[in-house]
C-alpha cells in the first residue's frame, strides 16, 4: 500500500486507535510514523512510535502482549488510523489493564 496519501502531523505522526476486533472495545490510542505504519502493514502486527522515548516499538516486545492486525482502516481525511486487532494476552495498557480507557468521567 502506498502510504504517501496519509497526512502526518508536523512531527511526522498520525494517531492510531487499537480496537478489539471481537467486541469493539477501544483498547488504546498511540501514534505511528511512516516507518511504524509500513511495518504494521508488512508484518500484520502493530508497531508504534514512542513520543516519550523517540523510538519505534513493536507492541508486546517486552510484555508478550502483541497486537495482531485483523483489519486496518484510515479515516476520510487520511489523518488517523483504526486498527481492529486481536490482543494477545488481553492486556493492552502499560498499567496492566485490558484497555487504556478505564478512567470514567461520567
Amino acid at each position: 500500500m502506498d502510504i504517501s496519501k496519509f497526512k502526518f502531523d508536523n512531527d511526522g505522526l498520525i494517531p492510531a486507535i487499537a480496537q478489539d476486533y471481537k467486541d469493539g472495545a477501544v483498547l488504546m490510542l498511540a501514534y505511528m510514523n511512516k516507518e511504524s505504519l509500513q511495518k504494521t502493514i508488512e508484518t500484520k502486527e502493530m508497531w508504534y512510535w514512542s513520543r516519550s522515548r523517540k523510538v519505534l516499538w513493536h507492541k508486546g516486545d517486552t510484555s508478550g502482549h502483541i497486537q495482531k492486525v485483523k483489519e486496518l482502516y484510515y479515516d476520510c481525511d487520511a489523518d488517523a488510523v483504526l486498527a481492529k486487532i486481536e490482543q494477545i494476552g488481553d492486556i493492552a495498557c502499560h498499567t496492566g489493564n485490558r484497555t487504556c480507557f478505564f478512567n470514567k468521567i461520567l
